[in-house]
């Protein structure tokens, strides 16, 4: 009789300690839902509020005396076209809307994998880690566990904000088709990959949640909004145009919105494909390299 490896194989502990890390998220109905809540009252309130169009539009009902009634309508469908024409230019698309709403796909990814970090730390002070280390379970496991806890979390917040996103009129570009949402969430997955594993790298020897936590809150916003998740970079002061070209976030985010809002330019594509898979690689070879040296009791 063939003997059952099961208890010893890699892949073994890996899902196991992935399946515990998601029954601390799914169990909690309440974080699971704050987690969503978050990224869709900044889509709903200020995607809705920031309503650019509107300004850009917003005309005198009446004309100054003495000009004919019927001038008004040609004026105002003027200012109408050129302000469809300012915001193409500028964002790609007339909705600032939709433009703003596929940006909030990296915000989720990006504050779901940046508390991946803390998992370690908890589970360092509550004894945890000591006892899964004492286990035959590689440390490589032990970290990537929690990478793709983070991304299957941050994958289907993505999906949920990305629904209610289409409900709140978010207008698709002329190239979009149900089979571009695999190109989406493929991005999506590779961001989460190089966050998750970066941020829980940064965590591998902390034992000090204020750690964690000061790093989170460095790393956060300049990584928000040094890029083109709310506004395009090309309008950026020229000091802080570099930074955003090797910010990740970017490439993310122009991959979604090339996928969901523009006409799809394959060479951009294939690079910010490209650039995704390098970074994904690069931060998830780097976290198994620190595990096996520094995840210790």
């Amino acid at each position: 009789m063939a003997q059952n490896n099961n208890s010893t194989s890699p892949l073994h502990g890996l899902w196991a300690l992935t399946n515990r890390e998601l029954k601390k998220w799914y169990k909690n109905p309440f974080h699971l839902l704050m987690t969503i809540v978050q990224p869709m009252i900044w889509m709903g309130l200020f995607g809705k509020a920031m309503n650019i169009g509107a300004i850009l539009t917003n005309v005198p009902t009446t004309l100054p005396p003495g000009i004919p009634p019927q001038y008004q309508e040609i004026i105002q469908r003027a200012i109408s076209d050129l302000s469809n024409q300012i915001l193409s230019r500028t964002f790609g698309t007339t909705d600032y809307f939709s433009f703003m709403a596929m940006g909030m796909l990296s915000f989720v990814v990006l504050f779901t994998t940046m508390s991946s970090g803390m998992s370690i730390v908890w589970d360092r002070r509550l004894g945890f880690l000591n006892k899964v280390l004492s286990t035959p379970v590689p440390r490589a496991s032990i970290l990537m566990s929690k990478v793709f806890s983070a991304v299957m979390r941050s994958l289907l917040q993505a999906a949920i904000v990305l629904g209610a996103a289409f409900l709140l009129g978010l207008t698709p570009g002329p190239d979009f088709s149900p089979l571009n949402l695999i190109g989406v969430f493929a991005s999506l997955f590779l961001i989460g990959l190089g966050l998750s594993s970066f941020f829980i790298s940064i965590a591998v020897r902390s034992t000090r949640w204020e750690t964690q936590m000061a790093v989170m809150n460095l790393v956060n916003l300049p990584l928000l909004f040094a890029s083109n998740a709310l506004f395009p970079t090309s309008m950026m002061p020229s000091w802080l145009q570099p930074v955003t070209q090797i910010n990740p976030i970017t490439y993310a985010t122009d991959a979604t919105r090339q996928l969901v809002l523009y006409s799809i330019n394959m060479s951009q594509l294939i690079f910010d494909f490209t650039y995704l898979a390098g970074f994904a690689a690069i931060f998830t070879i780097f976290g198994i390299l620190l595990s096996w040296r520094y995840l210790n009791k």
